[in-house]
């Protein structure tokens, strides 16, 4: 077996008094794909620091192979220094890497090294922080939160783009579907110490609860134990008038032991303040159309949303997701067609981006408005340390001001003030932003439960295939369709993922325009030839084989020894799975292509 590539061992830290890692270890070696979960707040960042060789514990060993390579990506990017991106991109790779990498992911992720990095967005500066890691081709890559601001088309390049590399993989992420698709063994970080289960995510929460049931178990064995023993002091010890010193001093032990005991952290408890019943239509928009300058955001869009659906709204970033919302709210305005809006609607919103919270009130006063110290739900009166409990806030921060929170706990109070308003419209921009997994699950099981309608935009796509009851997404030029189910569903309706397609390289992001009207018209008048109809027959079985193909050589790559046992068997694998996955893609698009121009010659009006 291969030596690791990197070791933690017994790694001890505490900040403020209070302790955060208690021996927790770790271990990478060459072709792992790990994922670290934990709570927010439970240390998986430091712990990751810590292995990238960014911070240093207050105790424990720290080991990496003198001879491997690595890179590591954090939350937040740092241009300081930086004249432009291609500068900050080749300034990852070592004196031996090709430095043709740096410009060939640039140019897969839809950016330009001339881009001036303090300009770029939330997603531009992702994309060039991972062309900076994976341009490296690094024997270890540490990723914490690397789908942060992209859109679902990056995440499955990226996805993509993982899965074929050598690289072994430690990364923290929100995101369910990337931690099933790539990972290969799980790390939990709980309580300061670490557990490690040699599966992948997807076998992760079975195991977690199975765990906390055990120790639940055991606890519940000591608990009754001491029951006994105190019977025992305050009975046997007095009628014999002798004591007995091991087992006092056993008692003793074990009441400490319960004392000291750091229990799971408690549970979000989540409560949504549900309004009066609106009208059975809640939505209808007819022929809405909205553009700036020469970009069509939406075009002649008509739609209907009645009471009680979920519609998920998915797209690239830049589609004009936020933008449709606030047309269906009635923030803006449409440029032409009209939106009608049912009656008795109480509609609140959760934006994104939580400009709304002042960064110089307190936690009381973003959940109270200022006024006393009274929450009201759903009628009734809590006291505002009671509610913000249900949240995971302690009571010590009722009145600590928001621009110290975390950016997790940030999304919690947003949350905690959307949800103790009275509504029967939720419209939720991006909410799964910096939420743990258990609080996800938390607020799936409140949506669930929610008897009113619900507006989401996400790019998280188990999230939506366990919400939504249909997804609108864009299909070019400003045109939205509907599809009924979620986003695996939307996805099988459409016959393979168009939003593939994106990103997009910088002459076409840059805006070569599409084809007109007249241009349009006529290739869809164009007969199919003997290829095309021979390839709309032919390609769906090329498609299965390759989906299956590419099944297997995933289920070959997940060995996590195989790199070690047979390097050239792993690189052979790996070349194959990249080869594979670019041939279905295409095959895909092909197959969509000739079947939107059968189509439309068996449909011309």
């Amino acid at each position: 077996m291969a030596p690791p590539l990197i070791t933690l061992k017994d790694i001890h830290l505490t900040f403020g008094g209070t302790p955060l890692l208690e021996g927790a270890e770790l271990t990478v070696a060459p072709g792992d794909k790990i994922c670290l979960v934990g709570r927010n707040g439970s240390g998986k960042s430091t712990l990751l620091k810590i292995a990238a060789g960014l911070a240093d514990p207050d105790k424990g060993e720290r080991f990496v192979h003198p001879s491997a390579s690595v890179r590591y990506l954090p939350q937040e990017v740092d241009f300081a220094g930086f004249a432009n991106v291609r500068d900050y991109v080749v300034a990852g790779l070592g004196s031996a890497d090709d430095p043709y990498q740096a410009e060939y992911l640039l140019a897969e992720l839809g950016l330009t090294g001339e881009m001036d990095p303090q300009k770029l967005s939330g997603g531009e500066a992702r994309r060039a922080a991972l062309a900076r890691v994976i341009a490296a081709r690094p024997d270890v890559l540490l990723l914490d939160e690397p789908t942060n601001h992209l859109d679902l088309t990056a995440i499955e390049w990226l996805e993509s783009t993982l899965l074929g590399m050598r690289s072994a993989l430690l990364l923290i992420s929100h995101d369910r579907r990337f931690l099933e698709n790539l990972s290969r063994a799980t790390v939990w970080l709980d309580r300061g110490k670490t557990r490690r289960l040699d599966q992948g995510f997807g076998a992760f929460e079975d195991w977690r609860d199975k765990v906390l049931e055990e120790e639940e178990i055991e606890r519940h064995k000591l608990d009754r134990k001491i029951v006994r023993e105190d019977q025992w002091m305050h009975g046997g010890v007095t009628g014999r008038r002798k004591r007995n010193v091991r087992r006092v001093r056993e008692l003793r032990t074990m009441r400490q032991e319960v004392r000291e005991q750091r229990h799971v952290v408690g549970n979000v408890r989540l409560d949504v303040a549900e309004g009066s019943t609106s009208g059975k239509l809640v939505v209808e928009a007819i022929g809405i159309s909205k553009s700036y300058a020469d970009l069509n955001i939406v075009k002649e869009l008509n739609l209907r949303i009645m009471r009680g659906d979920r519609l998920g709204i998915v797209g690239p970033n830049g589609a004009g997701k936020t933008t449709l919302i606030k047309l269906l709210i009635g923030q803006e305005t449409p440029d032409s067609g009209t939106i009608r809006h049912g009656a008795n609607l109480e509609v609140v919103a959760l934006d994104q981006r939580r400009d709304e919270l002042d960064p110089n009130w307190t936690v009381s006063d973003a959940l109270t408005g200022g006024r006393g110290d009274q929450v009201v739900i759903n009628g009734k009166a809590r006291h505002v340390a009671s509610y913000m409990k249900d949240f995971l806030f302690l009571p010590e921060q009722r009145l600590s001001p928001i621009r110290v929170l975390s950016g997790g706990e940030r999304a919690r109070l947003m949350l905690a003030r959307a949800l103790a308003k009275p509504s029967n419209v939720l419209v939720l921009d991006e909410p799964t932003n910096d939420l743990d997994l258990e609080t996800l699950d938390l607020l799936q099981e409140l949506l669930s439960d929610y008897s009113g309608t619900i507006l989401l935009v996400s790019h998280d796509r188990d999230f939506l295939d366990r919400i939504v009851t249909s997804v609108l997404a864009p299909t070019g030029n400003g045109e939205w369709t509907e599809y009924a189910g979620g986003y695996s569903d939307m996805l099988a309706q459409r016959k393979g993922d168009t939003l593939r397609k994106e990103p997009r390289s910088p002459a076409t992001s840059s805006g070569s325009a599409p084809p007109n009207a007249e241009t349009a018209a006529r290739q869809s008048r164009q007969k199919l030839s003997f290829k095309d109809k021979h390839a709309l027959t032919t390609l769906p079985d090329e498609i299965a084989k390759l989906e299956a193909e590419i099944k297997s050589l995933a289920a070959k790559l997940a060995d996590a020894n195989l790199f070690a046992k047979d390097r050239p068997a792993f690189e052979k694998a790996t070349a194959r799975l990249g080869e594979a996955q670019a041939r279905l893609e295409a095959a895909e698009t092909l197959w969509l292509e000739l079947e939107e121009r059968r189509e439309a010659l068996e449909n011309p009006g």
